[in-house]
């Protein structure tokens, strides 16, 4: 027992403490301390990573309309859900059109990532490319490709919404490459990958970037119509039908 809670003194660093082991490891408090200690450095840790995330307001899954979409596998989403893809370094694309709520799945599995040890990042294509594009020397351009390539878990929302010169190709080919088979990316897009020669029209990297992209890959594929719009339309028939009730006393 007391060789434990050394151990865990020494995985917690704390020097001090070890310093005068002899003299404490006897005393009754020495498991609360060490508990107390890893709990509070376990939920700064959770914190930390929930901040640097970025991850916004989502809704939870448990809102998500499996019953919506016209195509959706569901055991494969519960599947995911269990991070074999992430632990192996893969990636996972989830393609459809808007409104489908790829956003509210790619935001859940990131959540959950980071609740169980991950670091992760949120962040959408056009801020993910213009912030590198942006960049006017090579060493700040290096700094942020490495701020993107850190994270366990690098999510990039809405490829395909926008398109992007040749020079946004080769940005994104980097941070696909440098995170290639080590690091997980998650992607959502409307665009099948036979299209996204129109993401990046005359960007000759398009092809190999898709090879290396989907070499070690999931894909789910959702179809449907943006539940958006349905959410917009049974907004304006509330409306409409508030507006054609008599009024009390008519």
């Amino acid at each position: 027992m007391t060789a434990e809670l050394k151990e865990r003194a020494e995985t917690l660093k704390l020097y001090g403490l070890l310093n005068h082991w002899d003299e404490v490891e006897q005393e009754p408090w020495l498991a609360s301390l060490l508990a107390w200690e890893e709990t509070e450095r376990a939920r700064r840790g959770l914190e930390r990573r929930l901040q640097r995330a970025r991850l916004g307001t989502f809704k939870p899954l448990a809102d998500y309309d499996w019953s919506w979409p016209k195509k959706i596998d569901r055991e494969q989403i519960e599947e995911l859900l269990r991070f074999a893809w992430l632990d192996r370094g893969r990636n996972l694309v989830l393609v459809g059109p808007n409104g489908v709520g790829k956003t509210l799945l790619a935001k859940n599995l990131a959540h959950q990532a980071v609740l169980r040890g991950a670091t992760a990042r949120f962040l959408t294509a056009s801020e993910l490319l213009n912030t590198l594009a942006e960049q006017d020397s090579s060493r700040t351009l290096q700094r942020k490709l490495a701020l993107f390539t850190r994270p366990f878990l690098l999510v990039i929302d809405e490829l395909g919404y926008l398109s992007y010169d040749s020079r946004h190709a080769d940005l994104l080919f980097e941070v696909v490459s440098r995170r290639y088979e080590h690091k997980s990316i998650l992607i959502t897009t409307n665009k099948p990958f036979a299209e996204w020669g129109e993401v990046f029209p005359n960007a000759t990297t398009v092809v190999t970037l898709v090879d290396r992209l989907i070499h070690r890959c999931e894909v789910v594929n959702i179809e449907g119509e943006s539940y958006r719009l349905k959410e917009s339309r049974e907004d304006a028939k509330k409306r409409a039908s508030r507006r054609k009730r008599p009024s009390a006393g008519r």
